[in-house]
Protein backbone atom coordinates (compact mmCIF):
# COMPACT_ATOMS: atom_id res chain seq x y z
CA UNK A 1 0.00 0.00 0.00
CA UNK A 2 1.56 3.63 -0.71
CA UNK A 3 1.64 5.88 1.38
CA UNK A 4 -1.60 8.69 1.13
CA UNK A 5 -0.83 12.23 0.51
CA UNK A 6 -2.47 15.41 1.86
CA UNK A 7 -2.85 18.89 1.55
CA UNK A 8 -2.77 21.06 4.92
CA UNK A 9 -2.11 24.14 4.02
CA UNK A 10 -2.66 26.69 1.05
CA UNK A 11 -1.18 30.36 0.03
CA UNK A 12 -1.32 32.15 -3.92
CA UNK A 13 -0.44 35.17 -4.93
CA UNK A 14 -2.41 36.21 -8.16
CA UNK A 15 -3.86 38.69 -10.48
CA UNK A 16 -7.36 38.41 -8.45
CA UNK A 17 -5.90 38.63 -5.12
CA UNK A 18 -2.83 38.51 -2.97
CA UNK A 19 -4.36 35.55 -0.80
CA UNK A 20 -5.96 32.16 -1.02
CA UNK A 21 -9.46 34.08 0.13
CA UNK A 22 -9.40 36.89 -2.16
CA UNK A 23 -8.93 34.86 -4.82
CA UNK A 24 -11.11 32.30 -4.24
CA UNK A 25 -13.21 34.70 -3.71
CA UNK A 26 -12.63 36.40 -7.04
CA UNK A 27 -12.66 32.77 -8.73
CA UNK A 28 -16.38 32.09 -7.39
CA UNK A 29 -17.64 35.41 -8.51
CA UNK A 30 -16.14 35.47 -11.86
CA UNK A 31 -14.78 38.38 -11.93
CA UNK A 32 -11.76 39.35 -14.24
CA UNK A 33 -7.78 39.93 -12.78
CA UNK A 34 -7.30 40.76 -16.56
CA UNK A 35 -6.31 45.18 -16.72
CA UNK A 36 -4.32 46.68 -19.71
CA UNK A 37 -0.46 46.26 -18.96
CA UNK A 38 1.23 48.93 -16.26
CA UNK A 39 4.60 47.97 -15.38
CA UNK A 40 5.97 48.87 -18.90
CA UNK A 41 4.63 50.65 -21.62
CA UNK A 42 2.95 48.39 -24.21
CA UNK A 43 1.62 51.05 -26.61
CA UNK A 44 3.84 49.30 -29.68
CA UNK A 45 2.76 45.81 -28.84
CA UNK A 46 0.16 43.73 -30.35
CA UNK A 47 -0.94 42.43 -26.72
CA UNK A 48 -1.16 44.82 -24.37
CA UNK A 49 -2.80 43.26 -21.75
CA UNK A 50 -2.05 40.54 -18.40
CA UNK A 51 -3.07 39.23 -15.27
CA UNK A 52 -0.71 41.16 -13.23
CA UNK A 53 -0.24 41.25 -9.29
CA UNK A 54 -1.81 44.05 -7.56
CA UNK A 55 -0.84 45.82 -4.21
CA UNK A 56 1.67 43.09 -3.54
CA UNK A 57 3.43 43.62 -0.59
CA UNK A 58 6.22 41.72 1.37
CA UNK A 59 6.57 42.99 4.82
CA UNK A 60 6.80 41.02 7.53
CA UNK A 61 8.05 37.91 5.09
CA UNK A 62 10.94 39.06 3.22
CA UNK A 63 13.72 41.00 5.06
CA UNK A 64 14.34 44.33 3.04
CA UNK A 65 17.52 43.92 3.04
CA UNK A 66 17.40 40.80 1.13
CA UNK A 67 14.38 41.91 -1.08
CA UNK A 68 16.54 43.44 -3.57
CA UNK A 69 18.46 40.42 -4.03
CA UNK A 70 15.78 38.51 -5.75
CA UNK A 71 13.69 38.60 -8.77
CA UNK A 72 9.93 38.78 -8.23
CA UNK A 73 9.31 35.18 -8.88
CA UNK A 74 10.77 34.43 -5.88
CA UNK A 75 8.94 37.16 -3.99
CA UNK A 76 5.93 35.63 -5.06
CA UNK A 77 6.85 32.03 -4.11
CA UNK A 78 8.08 33.39 -0.47
CA UNK A 79 5.10 35.12 0.48
CA UNK A 80 2.57 32.24 -0.52
CA UNK A 81 4.61 29.77 0.95
CA UNK A 82 4.73 31.88 4.21
CA UNK A 83 0.87 31.55 3.54
CA UNK A 84 0.63 27.79 3.76
CA UNK A 85 2.35 27.40 6.36
CA UNK A 86 0.61 29.10 8.48
CA UNK A 87 -2.68 28.10 6.91
CA UNK A 88 -1.19 24.39 8.06
CA UNK A 89 -0.36 25.66 11.39
CA UNK A 90 3.11 23.38 10.65
CA UNK A 91 6.64 24.55 12.47
CA UNK A 92 9.56 22.94 10.73
CA UNK A 93 11.43 22.27 14.29
CA UNK A 94 15.66 21.04 13.89
CA UNK A 95 14.02 16.97 14.28
CA UNK A 96 11.31 16.95 11.27
CA UNK A 97 13.61 19.64 9.13
CA UNK A 98 15.50 16.87 7.12
CA UNK A 99 12.04 15.32 6.10
CA UNK A 100 11.01 18.34 4.87
CA UNK A 101 11.35 19.22 1.57
CA UNK A 102 10.82 22.05 -1.53
CA UNK A 103 9.70 22.33 -4.96
CA UNK A 104 8.63 24.59 -6.88
CA UNK A 105 7.96 24.68 -10.71
CA UNK A 106 9.47 27.73 -12.71
CA UNK A 107 8.13 28.33 -16.34
CA UNK A 108 10.84 30.68 -17.39
CA UNK A 109 12.42 32.12 -14.42
CA UNK A 110 13.97 35.76 -13.63
CA UNK A 111 13.75 37.05 -17.14
CA UNK A 112 12.48 40.38 -15.65
CA UNK A 113 16.51 41.04 -14.13
CA UNK A 114 17.82 39.42 -17.07
CA UNK A 115 16.43 42.06 -19.24
CA UNK A 116 17.33 44.67 -16.75
CA UNK A 117 21.01 43.57 -15.76
CA UNK A 118 21.76 42.96 -19.77
CA UNK A 119 20.71 46.57 -20.44
CA UNK A 120 22.73 47.77 -16.82
CA UNK A 121 25.35 45.74 -18.82
CA UNK A 122 25.22 47.80 -22.23
CA UNK A 123 24.74 51.39 -20.62
CA UNK A 124 27.05 51.43 -17.96
CA UNK A 125 29.35 47.81 -18.20
CA UNK A 126 29.98 44.67 -16.78
CA UNK A 127 31.24 46.01 -13.13
CA UNK A 128 27.56 47.32 -12.73
CA UNK A 129 25.85 44.12 -13.13
CA UNK A 130 25.32 43.00 -9.18
CA UNK A 131 27.04 40.21 -7.47
CA UNK A 132 23.56 38.66 -7.04
CA UNK A 133 22.66 38.37 -10.68
CA UNK A 134 22.87 34.99 -10.93
CA UNK A 135 21.03 33.86 -7.92
CA UNK A 136 18.14 36.27 -9.02
CA UNK A 137 17.45 34.43 -12.28
CA UNK A 138 18.14 30.87 -11.82
CA UNK A 139 15.09 28.85 -11.52
CA UNK A 140 15.94 26.76 -7.93
CA UNK A 141 16.26 29.86 -5.88
CA UNK A 142 12.51 30.45 -5.19
CA UNK A 143 12.85 26.48 -3.76
CA UNK A 144 16.59 27.37 -2.30
CA UNK A 145 15.20 30.92 -0.31
CA UNK A 146 11.95 28.76 1.14
CA UNK A 147 14.64 25.84 2.37
CA UNK A 148 16.78 28.46 3.70
CA UNK A 149 14.13 30.37 5.68
CA UNK A 150 11.89 27.96 6.70
CA UNK A 151 13.99 25.32 8.07
CA UNK A 152 13.66 22.84 5.15
CA UNK A 153 16.51 20.78 5.19
CA UNK A 154 15.32 17.67 2.93
CA UNK A 155 14.77 17.20 -0.55
CA UNK A 156 14.88 20.63 -2.56
CA UNK A 157 14.68 21.03 -6.11
CA UNK A 158 12.81 22.86 -8.98
CA UNK A 159 10.99 21.57 -11.88
CA UNK A 160 11.01 23.39 -15.16
CA UNK A 161 8.82 21.88 -18.10
CA UNK A 162 6.77 25.30 -19.34
CA UNK A 163 3.32 25.24 -18.40
CA UNK A 164 3.38 21.91 -16.41
CA UNK A 165 5.88 23.08 -14.31
CA UNK A 166 3.83 23.38 -11.34
CA UNK A 167 2.14 20.11 -11.42
CA UNK A 168 5.14 18.02 -12.25
CA UNK A 169 6.50 19.68 -9.22
CA UNK A 170 3.18 18.68 -7.55
CA UNK A 171 3.34 15.06 -8.44
CA UNK A 172 7.22 14.52 -8.44
CA UNK A 173 7.16 15.68 -4.73
CA UNK A 174 4.10 13.14 -3.91
CA UNK A 175 6.18 10.48 -5.11
CA UNK A 176 9.16 11.68 -2.71
CA UNK A 177 6.48 11.39 0.13
CA UNK A 178 5.30 7.69 -0.96
CA UNK A 179 9.07 6.79 -1.03
CA UNK A 180 9.02 7.49 2.59
CA UNK A 181 12.18 10.11 1.54
CA UNK A 182 10.30 13.01 3.04
CA UNK A 183 7.37 13.44 5.63
CA UNK A 184 6.19 16.78 4.37
CA UNK A 185 7.01 18.73 1.14
CA UNK A 186 6.40 22.84 0.16
CA UNK A 187 5.21 22.40 -3.29
CA UNK A 188 3.78 24.56 -5.97
CA UNK A 189 4.98 26.88 -8.84
CA UNK A 190 5.63 30.76 -9.54
CA UNK A 191 6.23 32.98 -12.50
CA UNK A 192 6.78 37.18 -12.98
CA UNK A 193 7.12 37.86 -16.01
CA UNK A 194 4.97 40.53 -17.40
CA UNK A 195 7.97 42.16 -19.16
CA UNK A 196 8.45 43.76 -22.50
CA UNK A 197 10.70 40.13 -23.91
CA UNK A 198 7.79 37.89 -23.00
CA UNK A 199 4.86 39.56 -24.18
CA UNK A 200 6.78 40.46 -27.59
CA UNK A 201 8.28 37.14 -27.62
CA UNK A 202 4.54 35.20 -27.09
CA UNK A 203 2.97 37.72 -29.33
CA UNK A 204 5.59 37.28 -32.27
CA UNK A 205 4.09 34.06 -32.11
CA UNK A 206 0.42 34.93 -32.41
CA UNK A 207 -0.17 33.23 -29.15
CA UNK A 208 -1.38 36.41 -27.28
CA UNK A 209 -5.06 37.67 -27.56
CA UNK A 210 -4.98 41.24 -28.97
CA UNK A 211 -8.56 42.39 -27.65
CA UNK A 212 -6.71 45.31 -25.94
CA UNK A 213 -10.01 47.25 -25.70
CA UNK A 214 -11.62 44.62 -23.56
CA UNK A 215 -8.94 43.27 -21.11
CA UNK A 216 -11.72 41.62 -18.88
CA UNK A 217 -13.11 39.90 -21.94
CA UNK A 218 -9.61 39.31 -23.64
CA UNK A 219 -9.29 35.61 -21.74
CA UNK A 220 -12.30 33.31 -23.16
CA UNK A 221 -12.03 29.78 -23.33
CA UNK A 222 -14.37 27.98 -25.29
CA UNK A 223 -15.67 31.23 -26.91
CA UNK A 224 -15.83 30.78 -30.54
CA UNK A 225 -14.42 34.38 -30.79
CA UNK A 226 -11.09 33.21 -28.23
CA UNK A 227 -8.30 34.69 -30.14
CA UNK A 228 -5.26 33.64 -27.81
CA UNK A 229 -4.44 33.34 -24.32
CA UNK A 230 -3.67 36.30 -21.78
CA UNK A 231 -0.40 36.12 -19.63
CA UNK A 232 -0.46 36.30 -15.94
CA UNK A 233 1.64 36.15 -13.00
CA UNK A 234 1.85 35.44 -9.29
CA UNK A 235 2.34 31.97 -7.32
CA UNK A 236 0.32 29.32 -5.56
CA UNK A 237 1.86 27.12 -2.81
CA UNK A 238 0.56 23.92 -1.32
CA UNK A 239 1.64 21.67 1.47
CA UNK A 240 1.67 18.41 1.48
CA UNK A 241 1.81 16.12 4.42
CA UNK A 242 2.00 11.68 4.88
CA UNK A 243 -1.66 11.20 5.78
CA UNK A 244 -0.81 9.41 9.43
CA UNK A 245 1.54 12.13 9.84
CA UNK A 246 -0.99 15.06 9.51
CA UNK A 247 -3.75 13.30 10.85
CA UNK A 248 -1.38 12.64 13.97
CA UNK A 249 -0.88 16.33 14.36
CA UNK A 250 -4.40 16.93 14.56
CA UNK A 251 -4.14 19.22 10.88
CA UNK A 252 -6.68 20.40 8.75
CA UNK A 253 -7.12 18.63 5.61
CA UNK A 254 -8.17 20.26 2.41
CA UNK A 255 -8.04 17.15 0.43
CA UNK A 256 -5.83 13.75 -0.53
CA UNK A 257 -3.68 14.19 -3.70
CA UNK A 258 -4.91 10.73 -4.97
CA UNK A 259 -3.63 10.68 -8.83
CA UNK A 260 -0.64 12.07 -10.61
CA UNK A 261 -0.07 11.35 -14.71
CA UNK A 262 1.85 12.48 -16.98
CA UNK A 263 3.14 11.94 -20.42
CA UNK A 264 4.89 13.44 -23.40
CA UNK A 265 3.44 14.44 -26.68
CA UNK A 266 6.53 13.46 -28.73
CA UNK A 267 5.11 15.34 -31.66
CA UNK A 268 5.81 19.04 -32.06
CA UNK A 269 6.95 21.95 -29.57
CA UNK A 270 3.86 24.05 -29.19
CA UNK A 271 1.24 21.81 -31.67
CA UNK A 272 -0.62 19.65 -29.12
CA UNK A 273 -1.54 16.01 -29.81
CA UNK A 274 -5.08 14.05 -28.07
CA UNK A 275 -2.46 11.33 -27.14
CA UNK A 276 -0.45 13.01 -24.81
CA UNK A 277 -3.24 14.61 -22.57
CA UNK A 278 -5.22 11.02 -23.00
CA UNK A 279 -2.51 8.94 -21.22
CA UNK A 280 -1.97 12.00 -18.68
CA UNK A 281 -5.44 11.85 -17.54
CA UNK A 282 -5.95 7.97 -17.38
CA UNK A 283 -2.54 7.29 -15.54
CA UNK A 284 -3.73 9.49 -12.78
CA UNK A 285 -7.26 8.19 -12.26
CA UNK A 286 -5.03 4.49 -12.42
CA UNK A 287 -3.03 6.07 -9.75
CA UNK A 288 -5.87 7.72 -7.58
CA UNK A 289 -7.85 4.34 -7.98
CA UNK A 290 -10.75 6.17 -9.72
CA UNK A 291 -13.13 5.55 -12.71
CA UNK A 292 -13.48 8.20 -15.00
CA UNK A 293 -17.62 8.34 -14.50
CA UNK A 294 -16.61 9.24 -10.89
CA UNK A 295 -14.98 12.43 -11.89
CA UNK A 296 -16.75 14.97 -10.82
CA UNK A 297 -15.49 18.48 -11.84
CA UNK A 298 -12.27 19.09 -14.12
CA UNK A 299 -10.26 22.51 -13.80
CA UNK A 300 -9.54 22.11 -17.30
CA UNK A 301 -5.36 23.68 -19.11
CA UNK A 302 -8.37 25.40 -21.09
CA UNK A 303 -5.91 28.35 -21.99
CA UNK A 304 -8.28 30.01 -24.74
CA UNK A 305 -6.37 29.09 -27.87
CA UNK A 306 -8.53 27.98 -30.66
CA UNK A 307 -6.49 24.58 -30.94
CA UNK A 308 -5.73 23.86 -27.55
CA UNK A 309 -8.85 24.24 -26.01
CA UNK A 310 -11.00 21.48 -28.64
CA UNK A 311 -8.06 19.03 -28.27
CA UNK A 312 -8.38 18.61 -24.29
CA UNK A 313 -12.45 18.39 -24.53
CA UNK A 314 -11.87 15.35 -27.46
CA UNK A 315 -9.13 13.64 -24.87
CA UNK A 316 -11.66 13.67 -22.24
CA UNK A 317 -14.41 12.19 -24.13
CA UNK A 318 -12.30 9.55 -25.42
CA UNK A 319 -11.26 8.93 -21.89
CA UNK A 320 -14.81 9.39 -20.40
CA UNK A 321 -17.18 8.00 -23.14
CA UNK A 322 -20.61 9.18 -22.04
CA UNK A 323 -19.38 10.11 -18.50
CA UNK A 324 -18.28 13.26 -20.26
CA UNK A 325 -21.39 14.84 -20.86
CA UNK A 326 -22.39 14.93 -16.94
CA UNK A 327 -18.76 16.25 -15.76
CA UNK A 328 -18.18 19.69 -14.83
CA UNK A 329 -15.16 21.38 -16.17
CA UNK A 330 -14.24 25.23 -16.30
CA UNK A 331 -10.99 27.40 -17.03
CA UNK A 332 -10.03 29.46 -14.22
CA UNK A 333 -7.44 31.06 -16.57
CA UNK A 334 -10.96 32.65 -18.16
CA UNK A 335 -10.13 35.28 -15.24
CA UNK A 336 -6.79 34.84 -13.77
CA UNK A 337 -4.97 34.71 -17.60
CA UNK A 338 -2.19 31.90 -17.61
CA UNK A 339 0.52 31.87 -14.90
CA UNK A 340 3.00 29.82 -17.20
CA UNK A 341 5.24 28.03 -14.60
CA UNK A 342 2.63 28.64 -11.81
CA UNK A 343 -0.78 27.91 -13.62
CA UNK A 344 -1.14 24.22 -12.60
CA UNK A 345 -0.38 25.54 -8.49
CA UNK A 346 -2.55 27.98 -9.14
CA UNK A 347 -5.26 26.05 -10.20
CA UNK A 348 -4.63 23.23 -7.97
CA UNK A 349 -5.72 25.89 -5.06
CA UNK A 350 -8.89 26.36 -7.02
CA UNK A 351 -9.15 23.02 -7.58
CA UNK A 352 -8.80 21.71 -3.76
CA UNK A 353 -11.23 25.44 -2.98
CA UNK A 354 -13.87 24.42 -4.86
CA UNK A 355 -14.27 20.42 -3.48
CA UNK A 356 -13.96 22.44 -0.18
CA UNK A 357 -17.31 24.26 -1.25
CA UNK A 358 -18.96 22.18 -3.64
CA UNK A 359 -18.48 24.90 -5.99
CA UNK A 360 -17.77 24.54 -9.70
CA UNK A 361 -16.33 27.72 -11.05
CA UNK A 362 -17.55 29.33 -14.04
CA UNK A 363 -15.78 29.59 -17.06
CA UNK A 364 -16.11 33.42 -18.52
CA UNK A 365 -16.18 35.47 -21.10
CA UNK A 366 -18.38 32.31 -22.98
CA UNK A 367 -20.57 34.41 -25.28
CA UNK A 368 -20.73 32.42 -28.14
CA UNK A 369 -20.08 28.89 -27.15
CA UNK A 370 -17.73 26.88 -29.89
CA UNK A 371 -19.83 24.27 -31.48
CA UNK A 372 -16.85 21.64 -30.89
CA UNK A 373 -16.67 23.09 -27.50
CA UNK A 374 -19.61 20.39 -26.77
CA UNK A 375 -19.22 19.73 -23.07
CA UNK A 376 -20.25 21.33 -20.17
CA UNK A 377 -17.49 24.18 -19.08
CA UNK A 378 -19.87 26.30 -17.33
CA UNK A 379 -20.23 29.28 -18.62
CA UNK A 380 -20.71 32.19 -17.32
CA UNK A 381 -21.77 31.78 -13.75
CA UNK A 382 -20.60 29.07 -10.73
CA UNK A 383 -22.48 25.98 -10.21
CA UNK A 384 -23.32 24.62 -6.87
CA UNK A 385 -22.37 20.34 -6.98
CA UNK A 386 -21.04 17.91 -4.53
CA UNK A 387 -17.21 17.38 -5.58
CA UNK A 388 -15.68 14.38 -4.59
CA UNK A 389 -13.50 13.72 -7.28
CA UNK A 390 -11.66 16.41 -8.76
CA UNK A 391 -8.84 16.43 -11.69
CA UNK A 392 -6.79 19.44 -13.21
CA UNK A 393 -4.49 19.49 -15.99
CA UNK A 394 -1.56 21.21 -17.07
CA UNK A 395 -0.32 20.90 -20.38
CA UNK A 396 2.93 22.79 -22.20
CA UNK A 397 5.17 23.54 -24.69
CA UNK A 398 7.68 20.66 -25.85
CA UNK A 399 4.54 18.64 -25.69
CA UNK A 400 4.54 18.07 -21.81
CA UNK A 401 1.60 16.93 -19.94
CA UNK A 402 0.70 16.82 -16.23
CA UNK A 403 -2.56 15.99 -14.56
CA UNK A 404 -3.25 16.07 -10.71
CA UNK A 405 -6.40 14.04 -9.05
CA UNK A 406 -7.66 15.42 -5.72
CA UNK A 407 -10.14 13.59 -3.27
CA UNK A 408 -12.29 14.49 -0.66
CA UNK A 409 -10.91 12.56 2.67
Amino acid sequence: MKKRIVVTGLGCISPLGNTVDATWDGISHGKSGITRITKFDATDYRSQIAGEVKGFDTTGVIDPKELKKMDEFIHYAIVAADQALKDANLTISDELAPKVGVSVGIGIGGLMSIEKYHTVLLESGPRRITPFFIPMVISNMASGYISIMYNCKGYTTSTVSACSSSNHSIGDAARIIERGDATVMIVGGAEAVVCPLAIGGFSAMKALSQRNDEPAKASRPYDRDRDGFVLGEGAGILILEEYEFAKARGAKIYGELAGYGFSSDANHITSPTTDGPLRAMKMALDDAGVNADQVDYVNAHGTSTPVGDINELKAMKMLMGDAAKKVSISSSKSMSGHLLGAAGALEAVVSLKSMQHNLVPPTINVDNLDPECDLDVTPNKAKERKLNVVMSNSFGFGGTNATLVFKRV
